[in-house]
């Protein structure tokens, strides 16, 4: 029979013991400090080392060490492990450095084969360079060190995030001006809401939406059926029946469209496309157009045709690497969302009826797509009116 222990009592004040309780029953404290918090609260309900032991199934040892902790520096103390380091850290400061000298760095420049790091390949080259380096305290290190060591930056150097370099000097120039169009744009748009006539100059937004594949099943579609497949089953296989161009013209004032489908997109292709749009709008106005400087735009031919149609188009030319400042962009993503996503047709001519279908549909319902950010507009020591 164990005898009693010769321990002291560990006295404790209402608070103290209301806050050990406590955290003795928390389920989001550290295991260790609501262990710590049951075996005080035992011990001071008057429990036996033995008793606590073998009821928290923890060793002796363990119980009696934090039994004399708080009895010597108090409960509070008792709860946190201190602060210790067995050993000085083996990897230096300046070997940290060069392996992230060596993660700013690409392979190819080193002599490996590879374009980019991965925490493998860096671990090797690690490995195999330390000692030549002067490193020796990295002749070891695994992948999890080196992970380690670029986490504390934090650094990957296998993974690629795109940006694009500015190289058109007079790109603000060419953002301003489509930007001040889009303004003038809704101008005329709040006159004509108020009761004025259409402006006498249209603009619309055009470009092309070029690839296009028309892609048949090899067998047909499976239904869903309900509690069984509530998906639509499609076969991996499939056949690809050629490419075609969306042509689109967005109606900036009303949000018509004028479109397109063609099987390429060359000067010819965009000449008619300027037709339908000469054919669609009163004569005595004049169509303005956004578009970007592709070659087919600016051709010879292109400019033999606008040569015949004098005051007629008015081009107004988006800067390089800005296609994202028209806004016929938005009207191809609506089509994408809309009826050309997972579109499936059993010839290239049923691709060209269901979009020029789906636009027919736009058209139906139009909606008028507008700029709604002209903060390049304004100086950063203006405010906007």
């Amino acid at each position: 029979m164990a005898g009693k222990t010769r321990l002291p009592k560990l006295a404790l004040s209402a608070e103290q013991l209301s806050e050990l309780q406590q955290l003795s029953q928390s389920r989001t404290a550290s295991v260790r400090e609501v262990q710590r918090a049951r075996i005080l609260c035992s011990y001071h309900a008057g429990g036996t080392v033995t008793g606590i032991s073998q009821a928290m199934e923890i060793t002796r040892k363990s119980v009696r060490k934090w039994i004399d902790k708080a009895l010597a520096m108090g409960a509070e103390a008792a709860l946190k492990d201190a602060y210790h380091r067995p050993r000085a850290p083996v990897i230096t400061e300046q070997a940290r450095a060069w392996v992230v000298h060596l993660a700013c760095s690409k392979p190819k420049e080193l002599g490996c084969a590879a374009e980019l790091w991965t925490r493998s390949l860096l671990a090797q080259h690690v490995r195999r360079e330390a000692m030549r380096a002067g490193h020796p305290s990295l002749t070891r290190a695994a992948k999890a060190t080196v992970q380690r060591i670029l986490a504390e930056q934090p650094l990957h150097p296998e993974r690629v995030r795109y940006y694009l370099e500015k190289r058109d000097p007079a790109f603000e120039v060419g953002m301003r001006d489509v930007l001040l169009v889009y303004q003038e744009v809704a101008l005329q748009n709040q006159a004509q809401r108020s009761g004025q006539g259409r402006p006498t100059v249209i603009t619309v937004s055009v470009d092309e939406k070029p690839g296009l594949q028309a892609i048949a099943n090899t067998v047909p579609d499976l239904p869903p059926v309900p509690g069984k497949h509530p998906n639509v089953g499609r076969d991996h296989e499939y056949k690809r029946l050629g490419t075609c161009s969306i042509l689109a013209a967005l109606d900036l004032h009303e949000g018509h469209v004028t479109a397109r489908v063609e099987r390429r997109h060359r000067s010819r292709e965009f000449i008619a496309l300027l037709k339908d749009l000469d054919q669609y709008y009163p004569v005595n106005c004049t169509i303005r157009i956004i578009l970007d400087n592709h070659s087919a735009h600016i051709s010879k031919e292109t400019r033999a045709y606008l040569a015949t149609r004098p005051n007629r188009f008015q081009y107004v030319l988006t800067p390089k690497h800005g296609s994202w400042l028209n806004i016929v962009e938005t009207l191809f993503g609506k089509m994408a969302r809309t009826f050309l996503r997972h579109i499936r047709v059993q010839s290239w001519e049923e691709l060209r009826e269901r979009i020029l279908l789906g636009i027919a549909e736009i058209n139906a319902a139009p909606v008028v797509h507008r700029w709604q950010k002209f903060d390049a507009l304004v100086p950063a020591n203006q405010d906007t009116i």
